[in-house]
């Protein structure tokens, strides 16, 4: 008899861009000549660059030369690409780091799911409310987190650390010990960001708990203001407890072509049941060439092409023409009085709900009077009640059309 892994059964019915797609399919089957435009899912809309497209030819006429085609590459990356993130991402912020702590792949969002999984179950995992639901449910799969209460949308075993309005989106130490603490800044979905000093209180608590950060960065390309951290490595002590997760999708549009990476140092540890440390790097090193056959030699080139001079001045002009949309959306909110955050130093905006509606029925609103489909706070977890999610990904047009149609709407 085949056993299931019950765990699966204990996740919320969908996951939550499934469910949005599925609603927004229903409208558009009962609706069909709607003009439905999405500020929902964080995709990108402008195309590869140039440098990356060029790079990416010239890389596939190699792969159809007998002289110069490649099989199987290095799970771990090649070193043309690390060696480009090394000195651009690291480097140039007085960050050292050796070859061997990089490790390329196919997805921040793949990453951050499966690197859960080198540690042990009786862990205690700690997550900002809301939260990209990936972190959650990855270690839901795992057994990790204990049951789901529907009626709180919590799991018994997960700890929880707020990020609404009242604390300015800034977590509070968890007033219990916990082993695994994600934190994602610029923080997808709500925009905002913390400190230096603010990662500081984190770093610390992790090193004092004998605990580890999982810090998604993916979004660090879009930080405007000079006094927020790009890497938590850039916080002192942050390279012995923390391990970071960056992609190219959203500041090179490689969402379809798929390239991302994770720094994992050598000196980040876990440890045995008789208390022996053990070094992340290389467990994480064992399960992805177990695992992951490497990211395609075509996708790194193109990846590679993003760090030369054109390419870095082509993916500034991309990123500035998204977050050149997120002061649209934000300005375009605010003249309805309602309470905005993010767009500043993310391509994320995160609004308060009008008075008497909650996420999804705001949602509903905005889809079948606006043909806008946003994304429900709630769907990111509990804080996220009462909040929506829209994002800066779209064109301009469809932008500046989303935002007057709002602006037309009666609350």
């Amino acid at each position: 008899m085949a056993r299931l892994n019950e765990n699966y059964l204990k996740l919320p019915g969908s996951y939550l861009f499934a469910e949005i797609a599925k609603r927004v399919a229903v409208f558009k089957s009962e609706n069909p000549h709607a003009d439905v435009i999405s500020l929902g899912i964080g995709d990108v809309t402008k195309p590869l660059v140039l440098s990356v497209v060029e790079a990416i030819r010239k890389a596939a006429d190699e792969m159809g030369n007998e002289k110069t085609f490649r099989g199987y590459g290095p799970e771990q990356g090649y070193d043309f690409l690390a060696e480009k993130i090394i000195r651009h991402d690291y480097n140039s912020r007085g960050i050292e780091l050796s070859r061997d702590e990089v490790f390329i792949s196919d997805g921040a969002k793949s990453d951050t799911a499966n690197f859960q999984e080198i540690f042990g179950q009786d862990n205690t995992v700690a997550v900002t409310d809301p939260v990209y639901p990936v972190y959650v449910d990855s270690n839901a799969m795992a057994g990790r987190l204990g049951d789901y209460d529907s009626s709180t949308g919590k799991w018994t075993n997960l700890v929880y650390l707020p990020c609404t309005a009242d604390n300015g989106f800034v977590p509070a130490l968890p007033d219990k010990k916990v082993d695994i603490i994600y934190l994602c800044y610029p923080n997808n979905p709500t925009g905002t960001v913390l400190t230096k000093e603010q990662l500081k209180v984190w770093v610390d608590y992790a090193r004092e708990n004998k605990a580890v950060i999982l810090f998604d960065a993916a979004y660090e390309a879009y930080v405007t203001e000079k006094d927020i951290p790009h890497s938590i490595y850039e916080v002192e002590g942050a390279k012995d407890v923390a391990v970071e997760f960056r992609s190219f999708s959203k500041i090179a549009a490689f969402t379809g072509t798929r390239c991302a990476y994770t720094v994992v140092p050598k000196s980040v540890v876990a440890y045995t049941q008789k208390g022996e440390a053990v070094s992340l790097n290389k467990l994480w090193n064992r399960r992805q060439t177990t695992k992951f056959n490497g990211t395609p030699y075509i996708v790194q080139r193109g990846a590679e092409a993003v760090y030369s001079e054109e390419g870095q001045k082509q993916i500034r002009e991309v990123i500035s023409y998204y977050m050149e949309n997120a002061k649209i959306i934000r300005s375009g909110i605010e003249s309805l009085g309602l309470s905005v955050y993010g767009g500043i130093n993310a391509p994320y905006i995160w609004l308060k709900t009008p008075a008497g509606y909650d996420s999804w029925q705001f949602f509903d609103k905005l889809l079948k009077e606006a043909f806008v489909v946003g994304t429900p706070g709630v769907g990111f977890g509990p804080s996220g009640q009462g909040y929506l999610r829209l994002t800066a990904f779209g064109s301009r047009e469809n932008t500046e059309k989303a935002i007057e149609r709002i602006k037309n709407l009666k609350f």
